[in-house]
């Protein structure tokens, strides 16, 4: 597993489930590794995506930080971590108004990325 230190993996790309729960709008989001994501108010860096090959149980996680306006100009953390797809609430983005979890992980090219 990618320390909270380690280096972007490159060329992959994590695949989020988003939900805006004041007004109920939902999205998904395809965030590059290195390059920061939106949602909302939200800003996501992935760091890392990784799939388990077909021969394994489905299995999609990825590490990511996930930061929010601070209301003095800056940012604040509200999320470190690995999310995993097939437990959502195993390590879970705990947010009022927001709510994303990760549903798959693709290489940039657009193929499957698997584990390293």
């Amino acid at each position: 597993m990618l320390a909270a230190n380690a280096p972007v993996q490159p060329d992959q790309t994590v695949v989020l489930r988003g939900v805006d729960k004041i007004v109920g709008r939902t999205e998904t989001i395809e965030v590059e590794t290195g390059t920061p994501g939106k949602f909302g108010q939200l800003r996501i860096d992935a760091f890392a995506c990784e799939k388990a090959p077909p021969t394994e149980q489905p299995e999609s996680s990825a590490f990511l930080q996930i930061y929010e306006p601070d209301g003095a100009g800056g940012e604040r953390m509200v999320f470190s971590g690995w999310m995993f797809a097939s437990s959502p609430a195993l390590n879970a983005l705990e947010h009022p108004v927001y709510d994303l979890w990760v549903t798959d992980c693709k290489t940039t090219s657009g193929a499957a990325s698997t584990g390293s």
